[in-house]
C-alpha cells in the first residue's frame, strides 16, 4: 500500500480516462526496452492484490519487463530483493494500492517520483520508482489492514485491468485482445 494523497503536492489525481496520458509521457521519453513495471502488493489481501494482479494483465498485454505478478507476487517480504534484481539503467514504474480519502475512492495518484510502499499500514520500505501510479482502492481509516482485507475484489480488478489498458493504449502496443474485453 503505497503513500497517502496529501503527503505529496507532485502527485496528480485523475480518473481512469486520465492514465493514458501518464504512460504516453513515459514513452515519449523512454524507449518501451527501457520500463521495468514493479507491482507491488499481495495477492493474500484483496486491497492489496492490485499491484499482482495489474502485474499479470500487463504481461497479457505484452510488456517484457514486469515485476510482481499473481504467481510471484512483490510484496513488503521480497520487495528490496525484486528492486535488486531488476538491471541498471532501467527506469520503474512503480505500481500500488493505498487507501485515500472517501471523495478519491476509485482515483490514481501519479508522479514522477517514487512511491513509498506500505506507509500507510506503519511499515518503512525504501522508496521506488521514477514514475509511480497509486491506486485509491478503499478509504483510509483507523484499521488499514483490516479494510485491506475486506476491500471489494471487484473494484481492485477493475481498476487494475484499468492500469493495464491505459499503459498499453499509452505506449501504443497493438494489443487487440484488450479491446474486445
Amino acid at each position: 500500500m503505497a503513500i497517502r494523497e496529501q503527503e505529496s503536492r507532485k502527485r496528480k489525481k485523475m480518473d481512469a480516462s486520465g492514465l493514458t496520458s501518464f504512460f504516453r509521457e513515459i514513452a515519449f521519453r523512454h524507449p518501451l526496452e527501457q520500463i521495468t513495471f514493479l507491482c507491488i502488493g499481495t495477492d493474500r489481501s484483496t486491497g492489496d492484490a492490485l499491484g499482482p494482479l495489474t502485474g499479470s494483465r500487463l504481461l497479457e498485454h505484452g510488456f517484457p519487463h514486469v515485476s510482481g505478478t499473481l504467481p510471484s507476487p512483490c510484496d513488503a517480504d521480497n520487495l528490496e530483493a525484486r528492486i535488486a534484481e531488476i538491471p541498471t539503467g532501467q527506469i520503474i514504474i512503480a505500481i500500488d494500492a493505498c487507501l485515500g480519502p472517501p471523495a478519491s475512492l476509485g482515483y490514481f495518484l501519479t508522479a514522477a517520483e517514487p512511491l513509498r510502499p506500505a506507509q500507510s499500514v506503519g511499515l518503512m520500505l525504501p522508496a521506488v520508482g521514477h514514475y509511480s501510479l497509486a491506486a485509491i482502492v478503499d478509504v483510509n481509516g483507523p484499521r488499514p489492514y483490516r479494510t485491506l482485507q475486506s476491500t471489494p475484489l471487484n473494484r481492485v480488478m477493475g481498476m487494475a485491468g484499468q492500469i493495464a489498458l491505459a499503459a498499453a493504449a499509452g505506449f501504443g502496443m497493438d494489443d487487440r485482445k484488450a479491446f474486445q474485453e
